[in-house]
């Protein structure tokens, strides 16, 4: 396995000014990351997003340091307009194309629309997401580029629900991001949902969670809860509760042997916290 860096990671330093999505590739590469994913893009003022994912592309060249994964925003339910989003992933697809990502994450849903909340659940959309993500990754795969979905936002972060919509997609060309500590947000057990949606894998994130329980008070600044009522915070890798060596190795004997991310979402010093999580990442990978 290889280990790249989210750009997601250092967002703590390009909210603050310090540093745009284009200057932390240098600091990335300095840190010995192998690759790079990014997020949304977020060209300057009177750039296009096709500019500005070609500037990537040459700093990515220029620093052999390849953008390994698009991550972008998406709801195939939002304004009951199906067509109109696919049509919106399928121009990102080009964008992913440019970067040279050989991987594109787009969310599926992260919610009920209001319209229909009361009187309907996940089977009655689900119909409607696997369109979406069929028509999306059936374009993807012209450009040799594979989608998947991530298991978060709540709506669709059970493994059950991620492995219903793939298996619904059945295509080879579509599967997860699987993000190992985001099971803890919907209270489920990250190894067993790792074994569950293993086959899959088409990138993976490694994060860690410090997960207190919901029957105790508010912990305080950083928390979360969980849809159970549990009480979440980012953490450095290797601080946290989520079994994160058990996932990567049920991963590995699942057969994949592509990129792990850092994602890191802390309270410390994002930079502090990238290095870490990367050195421990670095021992697990090398004991599996």
């Amino acid at each position: 396995m290889k280990i790249g860096v989210s750009s997601y990671s250092f967002q703590q330093l390009i909210n603050s000014g310090e540093e745009t999505q284009l200057s932390i590739m240098k600091k990335a590469k300095e840190m010995g990351f192998e690759g790079i994913e990014f997020i949304d893009l977020s060209p300057a003022d009177g750039m296009s997003e096709k500019e500005y994912a070609e500037i990537i592309r040459e700093e990515s060249e220029k620093l052999s340091l390849p953008v390994i994964a698009y991550t972008i925003s998406a709801n195939m339910l939002k304004d009951n307009n199906l067509e109109t989003e696919i049509e919106r992933l399928c121009r990102k697809v080009d964008i992913a194309k440019i970067l040279g990502a050989r991987c594109m994450r787009h969310d599926a849903a992260w919610g009920m629309p209001v319209e229909i909340k009361k009187h309907a659940g996940f089977e009655q959309v689900l119909p409607t997401l696997v369109e979406g993500c069929k028509k999306v990754t059936e374009y993807a795969k012209q450009k040799n580029i594979v989608t998947c979905i991530e298991n978060h936002g709540f709506f669709c972060q059970d493994s059950e629900i991620v492995e219903r919509i793939i298996n619904a997609v059945a295509d080879d060309n579509f599967g997860i991001l699987l993000d190992v500590g985001n099971f803890s947000c919907v209270d489920e057990n990250s190894a067993s949902a790792t074994g569950r949606l293993a086959p899959y894998i088409k990138h993976i994130h490694a994060k860690d969670f410090h997960i207190k329980n919901g029957n105790e008070i508010n912990p305080g600044k950083g928390f979360f809860k969980s849809r159970g009522g549990n009480y979440l915070r980012g953490s450095i890798i290797g601080h946290g509760d989520i079994p994160v060596m058990q996932c990567l190795a049920i991963a590995k004997n699942a057969g994949y042997d592509g990129y792990v991310s850092v994602e890191f979402e802390g309270l410390e010093n994002c930079l502090d916290g990238i290095e870490i999580g990367f050195e421990n990442l670095k021992k697990i990978i090398e004991t599996l």
